[in-house]
Parts: structure tokens; C-alpha cells; sequence
């Protein structure tokens, strides 16, 4: 089978920490904070201790800045039937205000806070029985016509983002008969705040939405200037950073409650309380599942094998909360952290350490996964690594033929072969010095950027049951899948590109096309950020249509998306741990939310 399968929908064309966090990290200057990381640079000569002839490039990467063994020590206090007891008495009186509002609006503007919040899980049944009401109700436009652009917007913006295909025609009573929208909205912030988060649910060629987006960014920029209400300033300006939509679900809860929610003027305190013990009891099942992935990693000796290699256990799992954050989820997040580690040691291999022949043979390896021979070929680092990999997905196949009968191993090694194929493709690029055209390089990138493989397994990780509907559409990577991957690969880019090559790495989408069509780097970066945004339409199309899979699996793969976005909107924040991923990971998982 082809490396490259076709898809009906084409790929496109063209503060200072507080005192009882700092014995987190693992060194510190001054005894307070990490060291500025190291600026990534091609290293010449590393002697290796297996063939001490051999000379090979290293990335000198950070090491990682936190303290392993204290990170396995966390634990919690929220823990238990008391604090069990409680957030259950909570979530009965907040479906109790479900039941006894009356105004559509409202109930609506409950539902988005209770997303806003993290707390919608908790309410799935009830959010799905009314907005299946409200979207039956709708017989025309003429029942949104009556209702405020506040209203509009966030009933499409809601109904959009749980899988219905509401019309951007909803909008057209808000137009004049130029097409514009009408003057008087100028003065209404929130309702121009709602419409904007709404337009970034559009797909291809809703002109309306389009035009939506541009008006609102222009006006709320205008408001923000002119700062009249330093709440809503705030809440603006946070949207105009980055929308909603493109954004990690659990660090937006926390940015709600704890800086935007508890400060505004409606502040319901029963859900507050529900917000802030509900964080603190699930960071508790973080605690824990991070126990079980350093007892793993320590148990690979891959730490100390793979040293040229990044060592980002902790932002990997920081990534798995980003890309499904509910308490159940706790076996998707300590497998699914392992197989980001393991992508992100092998994507070092291929990238920085291997030679080119080793490289050719571990490929040659995982497309004849069980052959003994090759395997013994290998490279001690490598042999190691295999072993480990092969181990984790017998793991994993296992776990899914005791609990569903189904033997999925031949998709699981499918997927890394497909993954080393992409990376043994880039390596070539790199030995031969050439420079491939922007849509060469995306065909071959959009898998180089381990999106698939990482979807394949998640969806084994989070399905019962398995369908072979699904299973069909997962071999020959579903719209969802390429769509996710994509706009993973153009973040990452976008991120990366300046340190990718400093260390030596193959031309990435923004050098393509700079190199294609004489670009100035400032030109093709605007470019491929706007080929990111063509994606996002695309994907929020396959996102409300019929689909093989869960709404669970297609809600991890726009979240591998928001998560990436995370990671490397303005700089990489996954391979050089900053600031602002080191307060995320206290945030999140380390320091409980006071009561």
C-alpha cells in the first residue's frame, strides 16, 4: 500500500515561582530558577561509545528542568468520598439550574460557561438532550431574526461545536443590503466578542463568516484601546490572542476561573466552588498517572541510552491532558504519554544522531517488524529503543484483544513504518542537500509529524468497540486524521523553523517556500500561518460531518491541534521548556487551586 493515500478532502496546495514549586526542577541558578536553555546549535564531533570513528551531530538540547523524583512524590489531599460527596451535591444543584430556566439563552450560557469552566463533562446527557431540542426547533432563520447578535452567535458558535451544521445564513438579519454588517453593532462588545468566536468555526467558502472575522477583529481591537471595561478588555484581549476554538481546553478552564471568573460581576458561587474542587481532585488523577509513566520511563533506561535525545517526559504528558483532560481518561494518558515520548526519541534519532545507513536499516527494520536478523543488525541505542517500542505496542494489543478480542497489532506497526518511511525520506533530503518543493514537502510532512501514528494509537486507547468501519478509515488515515496532522505539522513549523536549523535540520514549510518562490522569510511565515487557518475551515467541516468515529476520538483530534497550538504559537515550547510551559505544568499539575 502507498505511503500516501488519497482523501476526498485534499490536502492543501499551497513570575518569579513560588517557593514550595522551585524543588521541581532539576538545576538552578542562583538556587532559584532553571537555566536560560542552551542555544540549539549543530555540535561538531561526539565520539560514540560504540564505534568511536563515527562522528556525529548533536543538538546539545536542554535537559529536562524537572526533578523526577519529586514529581513522583506529588501527591494530593483531594482525595476521597468527602470531597467525592460534595462535588456531587454541587453537580445536582447545577442540573437543578438546567432544569428550572426557562429562557433558551440562558440555559446556553450555561452550557458555555460550564465548558468554559471544564465542567461540561460532567453534564454530557444533559447539554446533548438540550441542544438536540434547540436544534430541532430550528425550522428557519426567521426564529434567530428576533433574538440579539449575543444570542445568534452563541447558539451557532455552541450547536457548531457539538456536531450540527448550522447555516452562517443565521447571520443575514445583522446585514444591509450592501452586505456589511449593520452599523449599530459597533457598540455591541459582546456580541461582536461572540460572533468572532463563532467565525472561527466556519469552513471553506461561508463568505459571511469570513467577513464576520474581519469585522469584529478590527472593532474589537478598537475596544481594547479604548478600554472602557477592564473585564471585558481582558477577556477580549485574550480572544484576539488566540480564538477559543484554537485553544487547549484545560488551560482555558483554568485561566477562567481562576483570573477571569471569580472577578466577574454574575459569579454564580456554586459553580465556582464545583470549578475550583473539581481542578483540584482531577489534578490528583494527574498525580497519579504520572506516577505510573515514571516508573515506566525509568524503567527503559532510554534516559540514559538516548542522551543526545530530548528528554520531555513531563511535557509529553502535559500534552496527553491537553488532548483529553477528563478523570476516566487515565488509561489513555499514561499510554498515549508513552508513545509521545517514544515519537519524540525516535524523531531525535532521524533528525540529529543517526547516521544514514543506520537510519536505512532501522527503516527496513520496522517495515519487517519481526524480523529477527535486521533487528539484530542494529546498533546497540537502537536495538534498545526497538525493544522498548515493541514492548509498549505488544502492550497496548494486548490490553485491546483481552478487553474487545480484536488483534490490532498489524495497525499499530503499520503506522511506524509509515512514520520511519517519512522520516527516512527527510534524512535523505538533509544527506543530499536538497530542497524539496512546498508540496513535496507537505505530502511527506504531514505524517513526519507523527500526527497519525499518534491517532492510531489514541484511538485504540479511548474505543470500545472497535468498529470495522473505523478500522478501514484509520488504515488509510480518515480526513480527521491528515486534517489534524496538518495543521500540527504548520504550527510546528512556525514554532521551530529558526532553532530547526540551527542545528542543521531539513528546510521546513517556511524555507520551501521561500526557496520555491523568493519569498522573504517574514512573507512565507504570513503564508503558511494562513494555510494553518485553511486547514482549521476544512477540519471544522469533517468535524460536523458524518463520521466512522466517536465524538470522544474526533474531539482528540481537534485537540491535538489546539495542543500544538499550545506548543508553538510564538516559539517552541516543547523542546525548550520556557516560562510559560514551566507554569502550566505547576498549574496543572502540581499546585492544587486554594479553596
Amino acid at each position: 500500500m502507498s505511503l500516501f493515500l488519497h482523501s476526498s478532502v485534499p490536502l492543501l496546495s499551497f513570575t518569579k515561582l513560588p517557593a514550595t514549586a522551585r524543588s521541581c526542577f532539576s538545576h538552578k541558578t542562583n538556587g532559584s530558577e532553571s537555566r536560560s536553555p542552551r542555544t540549539i546549535q549543530c555540535m561538531a564531533a561526539k565520539r560514540n561509545s560504540e564505534n568511536s570513528n563515527i562522528i556525529r551531530r548533536t543538538a546539545n538540547y536542554q535537559r529536562p528542568i524537572w526533578d523526577y523524583d519529586y514529581m513522583q512524590s506529588l501527591k494530593s489531599e483531594y482525595v476521597g468520598e468527602p470531597y467525592s460527596r460534595r462535588v456531587n451535591k454541587l453537580k445536582e444543584e447545577v442540573r437543578m439550574m438546567l432544569d428550572k430556566m426557562v429562557d433558551p439563552v440562558n440555559k446556553l450560557e450555561l452550557i458555555d460557561l460550564l465548558q468554559k469552566l471544564g465542567l461540561s463533562y460532567h453534564f454530557e446527557n444533559d447539554i446533548k438532550k438540550l441542544l438536540k431540542s434547540i436544534y430541532d426547533n430550528i425550522s428557519n432563520n426567521d426564529a434567530w431574526d428576533k433574538e440579539a447578535l449575543y444570542a445568534v452567535a452563541l447558539k451557532f458558535q455552541l450547536l457548531r461545536q457539538h456536531g450540527y451544521n448550522v447555516s452562517q445564513e443565521v447571520f443575514g438579519s445583522f446585514m444591509d443590503e450592501l452586505g456589511e454588517f449593520k452599523a449599530y453593532l459597533y457598540e455591541d462588545t459582546k456580541g461582536m466578542l461572540y460572533l468572532y468566536e463563532a467565525s472561527y468555526l466556519s469552513i471553506e467558502g461561508e463568505n459571511v463568516l469570513e467577513h464576520a472575522r474581519d469585522f469584529t477583529t478590527k472593532h474589537l481591537e478598537e475596544f481594547v484601546k479604548r478600554n472602557k471595561d477592564q473585564y471585558l478588555s481582558r477577556v477580549v484581549s485574550h480572544a484576539l490572542e488566540l480564538p477559543l476554538d484554537w485553544r487547549m481546553p484545560r488551560l482555558e478552564a483554568r485561566w477562567w476561573f481562576i483570573d477571569i471568573y471569580e472577578r466577574s460581576d454574575d459569579m454564580n458561587p456554586t459553580l465556582l466552588e464545583l470549578a475550583k474542587l473539581d481542578f483540584n481532585m482531577v489534578q490528583a488523577t494527574y498525580q497519579d498517572d504520572l506516577r505510573h509513566i515514571l516508573m515506566w520511563w525509568r524503567s527503559t533506561g532510554l534516559g540514559e541510552k538516548l542522551n543526545f535525545a530530548r528528554d520531555r517526559l513531563i511535557e509529553c504528558f502535559l500534552w496527553t491532558v491537553g488532548t483529553r483532560f477528563e478523570p476516566q481518561f487515565g488509561y489513555f494518558r499514561r499510554m498515549s504519554t508513552r508513545i509521545n515520548v517514544l515519537i519524540t526519541n525516535i524523531d531525535d534519532i532521524y533528525d540529529v544522531y543517526g547516521k544514514l545507513d543506520e537510519l536505512e536499516l532501522f527503516t527496513e527494520t520496522v517495515e519487517r517488524w519481526d524480523d529477527i536478523n535486521l533487528t539484530e543488525k542494529l546498533p546497540d541505542y537502537m536495538k534498545q529503543y526497538f525493544y522498548v517500542l515493541n514492548n509498549t505496542l505488544n502492550e497496548i494489543a494486548l490490553d485491546t484483544l483481552k478487553e474487545q478480542g480484536l488483534h490490532i497489532h498489524s495497525y499499530l506497526k503499520k503506522a511506524w513504518a509509515d512514520l520511519c518511511k517519512s522520516y527516512i525520506v527527510e534524512a535523505r533530503w538533509y544527506y543530499s542537500g536538497y530542497t524539496p518543493t512546498l508540496q513535496e514537502y507537505n505530502n511527506n510532512a504531514w505524517i513526519s509529524i507523527a500526527g497519525p501514528v499518534a491517532l492510531v494509537h489514541y484511538y485504540f486507547l479511548v474505543t470500545n468497540p472497535i468498529t470495522k468501519e473505523a478500522l478501514q478509515c484509520l488504515e488509510e488515515y480518515h480526513n480527521i486524521i491528515r486534517l489534524s496532522s496538518m495543521i500540527f505539522r504548520f504550527e510546528n513549523d512556525l514554532g521551530t523553523s529558526p532553532d530547526e536549523l540551527k542545528k542543521g535540520d531539513v528546510p521546513k514549510s517556511i524555507q520551501c517556500y521561500m526557496h520555491e518562490t523568493g519569498a522573504l522569510y517574514e512573507g512565507a511565515y504570513e503564508y503558511i500561518q494562513y494555510l494553518s487557518g485553511i486547514t482549521w475551515k476544512q477540519m471544522n467541516k469533517v468535524r460536523v460531518a458524518k463520521s466512522p468515529f466517536s465524538k470522544t476520538y474526533i474531539g482528540i483530534a481537534v485537540n491535538l491541534s489546539r495542543t500544538a497550538m499550545f506548543f508553538y504559537h510564538h516559539g517552541d515550547k516543547f523542546g525548550v521548556t520556557n516560562r510559560e510551559t514551566k507554569d502550566r505544568v505547576l498549574s496543572l499539575l502540581v499546585q492544587p487551586f486554594p479553596l
